[in-house]
């Protein structure tokens, strides 16, 4: 008797057949072609979605180009070094307020 792998199957919510299923999101009807887990699919689209979401929400400093002249890149070494500065005094500020509020 030959040892068949064994196969995950899964009904299609659109035209009810069963289909191959390997647990993706983005697995489809081999009947339909439909997605055969669409809240999976959202799931995972979301996921990414708020992903770049998080990393768009990070500090963002002054881009220094390779291309930049001397001068430019001078001046916004200065401009980054502010930021920075900024940032840490709004980080000691709200530590501060943290620490008297504790």
């Amino acid at each position: 008797m030959a040892a068949n792998p064994l196969v995950s199957t899964k009904k299609c919510p659109f035209c009810q057949q069963w289909s191959e299923w390997e647990l993706r999101p983005t697995d489809r009807c081999t009947h339909c072609g439909q997605l055969l887990d669409p809240q999976a699919h959202q799931r995972a689209h979301d996921a990414a979605v708020a992903a770049l979401q998080q990393q768009k929400s990070a500090v963002r400093l002054i881009e220094i180009r390779p291309e930049d002249g001397p001068v430019l890149t001078f001046f916004k070494w200065m401009g980054r070094g502010g930021q920075l500065l900024f940032i840490a005094l709004l980080s000691f500020f709200v530590w501060v307020a943290t620490a008297i509020a504790a």
